[in-house]
């Protein structure tokens, strides 16, 4: 099937109120924690592998999910947000890691992927 989750619609970890998610999606394995912040009043941030590398997710102002991957898309939950980058990068593609070295030299950012057919500028 296209996409595959480990525990899909019964696991509390992939409601969009969870705190962790684990499923295999397309053939991809996708993972995401919840970190809160100390002492911050439930604020903190999500860390989300695909294949064990890092993806790069922002929270929009309306309380929606974007990805490095795919920007131009809302998403509801992280897991979503996360099966989106999924679908853009397509097979045969992933994520990089982050490069050693100084900021701003020219490496490429954490969630980012190895670019190809799926990228470009979508209307």
């Amino acid at each position: 099937p296209p996409g595959t989750a480990a525990g899909a619609g019964t696991s509390p970890w992939s409601t969009p109120g969870g705190t962790a998610f684990d499923e295999t999606y397309r053939g991809r394995r996708i993972r995401g924690v919840w970190t809160p912040e100390r002492g911050a009043g439930g604020t903190g941030q999500w860390y989300v592998t695909v294949d064990g590398r890092p993806l790069h997710l922002m929270r929009r102002a309306d309380g929606t999910w974007l990805s490095m991957v795919d920007h131009y898309g809302s998403y509801r939950t992280p897991l979503e947000a996360a099966r989106g980058a999924v679908d853009e990068m397509g097979p045969g593609r992933r994520l990089r890691d982050l490069a050693p070295g100084p900021v701003g030299a020219g490496a490429p950012y954490a969630g980012s992927y190895t670019g190809g057919e799926h990228g470009g500028v979508h209307a």
